[in-house]
């Protein structure tokens, strides 16, 4: 899922986008798949909402879903293509408004007037200053008791694992050989741990945590729900360990392709 033109906090593999993105839900199918079947569900307790924050919409794969569920839908994005791509794509949407940032700030909106975030398949690339410098940001631009919901690298958690002490030769024979898995671009500096604590240092809560494979067996990946609370009164994070995603994803791709009579519900 490499990125394009998002400055050296993102990739630098040059992406050309000839499919705005489609081809990331590949393993689930279609787009559509992946958000009634994988995304949906994890968030619906979520929408709708008055106004949605979304970082990192690439050409508006998941912008356009979200749109239904909001009064206004905010999107920000640091490639200009990006953000270009999803003026073209929403122009007749007058719900939906494009920003283009530096990978960073969120400064060009107010303070407490996001209800919900939202970041899929975006976030999870970028170092671990990245997700503080957003996690600090929406500390005041969430409304009290807004929510997030954004996919991160769990990476992190396997910093210390045997691999980490293998020649960077050696570890590329045993992936191409397909005994270690890969690392799909995740930061190593990030994990679902360090994620709790940045909540906490800018007065946000992590409600959830979900730990998931990403076509490997690893749980590198990472879903957090969190919240702003206007009380110190805060539960223990619901962690799930799900080392069944992938298989997840591979029973929505079936159902996707077996027609309109067995396709999950929007």
């Amino acid at each position: 899922m490499a990125q394009s033109g998002r400055g050296p906090e993102f990739s630098n593999v040059k992406y050309d986008w000839k499919d705005a993105g489609e081809e990331w839900s590949e393993s689930w199918g279609t787009s559509a798949a992946q958000w009634s079947g994988a995304i949906l569900p994890r968030i619906r307790d979520c929408l709708p909402s008055g106004t949605i924050l979304e970082i990192g919409p690439g050409f508006g794969r998941w912008t356009n879903y979200l749109k239904d569920y909001c009064e206004h839908l905010l999107i920000v994005d640091p490639a200009v293509e990006c953000i270009e791509a999803c003026r073209r794509r929403f122009a007749a949407h007058p719900r939906v408004r494009c920003y283009l940032n530096d990978g960073r700030s969120l400064s060009i909106f107010p303070d407490q007037s996001i209800d919900f975030v939202f970041s899929f398949d975006s976030l999870v690339h970028v170092k671990r200053e990245i997700i503080e410098a957003y996690l600090s940001e929406l500390g005041a631009k969430l409304r009290i008791g807004g929510k997030g919901f954004i996919h991160h690298s769990n990476l992190g958690e396997y910093a210390h694992s045997f691999r980490e002490r293998l020649p960077r030769r050696a570890e590329k024979l045993l992936i191409k050989a397909k005994i270690l898995d890969w690392d799909h671009q995740r930061d190593p500096n990030m994990s679902a741990e360090l994620f709790r604590g940045l909540c906490a240092r800018y007065g946000l809560h992590c409600l959830g945590q979900e730990l998931v494979n990403w076509r490997g067996r690893r749980l590198i990946d990472c879903f957090s729900l969190f919240a702003r609370s206007g009380s110190d009164d805060r539960p223990s994070t619901h962690i799930i360990r799900n080392p069944n995603f992938m298989r997840e994803a591979a029973l929505i791709r079936r159902r996707s392709h077996s027609g309109p009579e067995n396709s999950l519900p929007n």
